[in-house]
């Protein structure tokens, strides 16, 4: 899906490659590469090799899910509108796996040591999770409105 004047990519493209990029590269970046979120998860000394397991397969796989979806999005042709929503579900997917992990019992958003840490009252992930499922729904809406 371009604009037929000029070529450029539309609305919920550029949305959801926004969101692939920041899904893509997102929890690297945070989990194991800026030091402040690092010393939180991989570089948590605290952290047992199991936990530190887990978090790495969350990297791997929202790295995996992100270039899928930006292998989508960016085809040549264009985006249709059935790959632009299927793309749209495949980056939600970490996101509410993040939002979803909540209800488990026994689990917490953060370590109790790194409790202080929070943006309108909400952790810093979870509104993440909140703001890129927004955009992603945002891009679906206005995909659906679209013609192909």
């Amino acid at each position: 899906m371009t604009t037929t004047a000029s070529k450029m990519p539309s609305a919920p493209i550029v949305l959801a490659v926004l969101v692939a990029v920041i899904t893509a590269f997102g929890a690297l970046l945070a989990d194991f590469v800026i030091p402040a979120g690092a010393a939180q998860h991989l570089r948590n000394d605290a952290w047992p090799p199991h936990a530190k397991f887990h978090d790495a397969q969350y990297i791997a796989m929202s790295i995996l899910l992100g270039v899928l979806a930006l292998t989508m999005l960016l085809r040549r042709g264009g985006a249709s509108r059935t790959r632009v929503w299927t793309a749209c579900a495949i980056l939600a997917t970490p996101w509410l796996g993040l939002l979803a992990a909540m209800l488990f019992p026994g689990t917490a958003v953060h370590d109790p040591e790194f409790a202080g840490t929070t943006i309108a009252g909400l952790h810093p992930q979870v509104l993440l999770a909140l703001i890129l499922l927004a955009l992603l729904t945002v891009a679906a809406a206005l995909t659906a409105r679209r013609r192909d």
